[in-house]
């Protein structure tokens, strides 16, 4: 049909900022070897601050060659994985970058993990070491036995502390449940330690761009975690889209490293990038609304990578009120759906434009962004990334592409895209066909190539036979001036199949009743999208980058 637009017609490349590429030519260099380049050009800059003590390039480089000899000497080799259960640290960042630097394999772990999550990445992935902090060190001994794990290097947070909190740490961490002793065991060292007894030169290792950087799991919030197999050249390439499409100074921006590390948004924006680009990265340990918005008046960063749940806390908080935001440049959101509603008020608030997003574990992670200068859509995860291939299918066959402006499952190609699942041939058939990641979220592309996601797939709800997306409902709430947090999810029920109940947290001071918030929602929904059951509670379960864990719901009404 003529002047029909078709999704590998890229009608996005359009409403491309001047100056973004719509291919580019990747430098072919290994993780750790961007590192390297940032250290010959900016060697005395500041590479990262951590609770205002700092280090620069080449101090961070000494500290990454050290800790390589270090694991090369416990027989660390190449392939081999290595585990990093730390919150965003400076042992956490070179513990990263030597795994990499021998070749070996980088597990990064979430601390907030029970130990039957982690006995179970810990044997998926094959570690045979750990990084960890003193805080978790006698679990981590005592969970030893039942994985293959033989070292563990613990560091503490009094590790690197300016003055005078480094003369203060000794005397209170403990009593503030900050520091920990750790109990004697063999084959279990102190980081300073490693780092003071080796010298800086560990084996050179040939490592390729095609070569598995690390195996990140995909946080288990949809059934048992798998590890996707990221290359360098899957996290380089992601790195070099960034640069592509936000024009940030080299050697000049201060990024904040909000989202944990240990998470893939983290990882790539919040400190691959930075490592890259030769900026200077302040390291957020717990990334609440106060230690966010004292950061932002202490550093004034230039960009950062945030999750919803961070900009619904500093909206609440009322440090806001004295925090000027416009030092800011970028400012991302992704990890989880950003309601329009929260988008509109941290802009209204503090006149600085939220970049929304999108992404997976298993795409390095993001495949779409709104333009950095350019038009940008409330309410859009953006246009595409550049070598970025994006289709919508239906969701009967996944298959036909769906005509632009319908709602079908979102698949991606691009050199981002994991390779697959570690030890899981059948998940890795399943998700990838013939290179397209199926992503199991519902969207649709509009006329100018924009994308709007529309829900997990999982989360649709079929009621009486209508389509009910959860999103739409959860819209609809966070604009109730009452509303704190919201997730809707369908109930089994005889009669039409699911039911729709709305979980729901207030504001702080406020007050409302379910048959209130029932009202609210039937002067602006369709019936068929009308709640059959609100419930208000304290908190709702979250994920450790603010996704609403919808599955302990559904577990929670399934056990009643």
């Amino acid at each position: 049909m003529a002047g029909e637009i078709r999704y590998e017609d890229k009608p996005w490349l359009k409403y491309y900022d001047p100056g973004v590429p719509s291919t580019i030519q990747y430098k072919e260099i290994c993780l750790h070897e961007m590192l390297a380049n940032s250290v010959r050009e900016y060697p005395d800059n500041t590479a990262l601050i951590f609770e205002g003590y700092s280090i620069n390039y080449t101090q961070l480089q000494e500290m990454v060659d050290r800790f390589a000899a270090c694991l090369s000497s416990y027989g660390v080799k190449k392939g081999d994985a290595v585990a990093v259960l730390l919150p965003n640290m400076i042992p956490t960042v070179a513990a990263y970058y030597a795994i990499l630097k021998i070749g070996a394999v980088v597990v990064m772990n979430n601390p907030l993990y029970t130990d039957h999550e982690l006995e179970h990445q810990f044997n998926d992935s094959g570690s045979v070491a750990l990084i960890t902090i003193d805080l978790l060190a006698n679990r981590m001994i005592d969970l030893r036995p039942k994985t293959k794990i033989k070292h563990i290097v613990y560091t503490s947070i009094g590790d690197y502390l300016p003055f005078p909190k480094n003369l203060l740490f000794p005397l209170v961490g403990k009593k503030k449940g900050m520091a920990a002793d750790v109990k004697a065991a063999p084959d279990v060292y102190r980081w300073k330690d490693c780092i003071k007894n080796n010298e800086p030169n560990p084996p050179k290792v040939d490592i390729t761009f095609d070569d598995v950087a690390v195996y990140q799991y995909t946080g288990g919030t949809t059934g048992v975690s798998k590890g996707a197999m990221l290359t360098h050249r899957n996290l380089g390439s992601m790195v070099q889209m960034y640069e592509a499409w936000f024009s940030g100074e080299r050697g000049k921006e201060i990024a904040m490293a909000s989202p944990p590390v240990f998470h893939v948004l983290g990882m790539s924006a919040a400190m691959n990038l930075p490592i890259y680009m030769g900026w200077k990265t302040v390291l957020i340990p717990k990334p609440q609304a106060p230690q966010l918005l004292d950061a932002i008046r202490k550093y004034r960063p230039t960009m950062s990578p945030l999750v919803p749940t961070m900009y619904i806390g500093m909206l609440e908080d009322p440090g806001i009120k004295k925090t000027d935001l416009t030092c800011f440049k970028l400012i991302t959101s992704g990890g989880a759906s950003l309601p329009v509603e929260v988008l509109n008020k941290f802009r209204e608030l503090t006149g600085v434009e939220i970049n929304e997003g999108f992404g997976m574990t298993e795409t390095s992670p993001q495949t779409h962004l709104n333009p950095f200068n350019g038009k940008k859509k409330p309410g859009s995860i953006g246009l595409p990334y550049p070598d970025t291939e994006v289709r919508i299918v239906d969701l009967e066959t996944g298959t036909k592409d769906v005509p632009v402006g319908e709602p079908g499952e979102m698949l991606f190609k691009g050199p981002q895209i994991t390779k697959g699942y570690l030890n899981r041939p059948e998940e890795t058939e399943k998700s990838i066909k013939d290179g397209w990641l199926s992503s199991g979220d519902i969207a649709y592309m509009d006329e100018e190539g924009y994308f709007f996601v529309v829900d997990r797939k999982k989360d649709l709800i079929i009621s009486s036979g209508y389509n009910v997306y959860p999103r739409d409902i959860e819209e609809v709430f966070y604009e109730h001036v009452k509303v704190n947090k919201v997730a809707v999810i369908g109930i089994p029920d005889q009669k039409r199949g699911e039911n729709i109940k709305a979980f729901i947290t207030l504001k702080e001071g406020q007050s409302a009743t379910t048959d209130e918030l029932m009202e609210y929602c039937r002067t602006k929904l369709a019936k068929y999208k009308w709640p059959a059951d609100i419930e208000i509670r304290e908190a709702l379960p979250e994920s450790n980058v603010g996704k609403i864990l919808k599955k302990e719901l559904r577990a929670e009404v399934l056990k009643q």
